[in-house]
């Protein structure tokens, strides 16, 4: 007798709880709010906030595509070099979906593939330190 096939674990991404992914607490920004505030005048405003003591690191370290905040300047540094920040520029490239396509799928148009969107990480003021 040979031992029981495991069919899953508790820790796979795939089966996350549904509870845990709508909550409020952990949950961030949809990409098509990060693509908004990646505009030029908004993101000078988010990139160049006045101090909040509230918020982690006084709110004058924000990554824009990951809509977070850090501690310092070599936080964010290092945050850049993440995993979890390059799979976030990579889903940022396609265009947002935009109620003129969602008519174009349904039959009210030609169909017109998303367009490639160039995101680069965000320069890095050296004078914040």
């Amino acid at each position: 007798m040979g031992k029981s096939k495991q069919t899953g674990n508790h820790k796979s991404d795939k089966k996350k709880h549904i509870s845990k992914t709508w909550k409020t607490k952990r949950r961030t920004k949809d990409l098509d709010q990060i693509h908004t505030d990646m505009k030029p005048e908004t993101a000078s405003k988010l990139l160049h906030q006045d101090v909040d003591y509230d918020v982690t690191g006084c709110a004058q370290h924000y990554c824009l595509h990951c809509a977070r905040y850090f501690v310092d300047m070599q936080a964010l540094k290092e945050h850049f070099k993440t995993k979890v920040h390059k799979k976030r520029l990579k889903q940022l490239r396609e265009e947002p979906y935009t109620q003129a396509e969602a008519e174009r799928a349904a039959g009210m148009g030609s169909y017109i593939p998303p367009k490639v969107v160039e995101v680069k990480t965000q320069p890095v003021e050296e004078d914040m330190d």
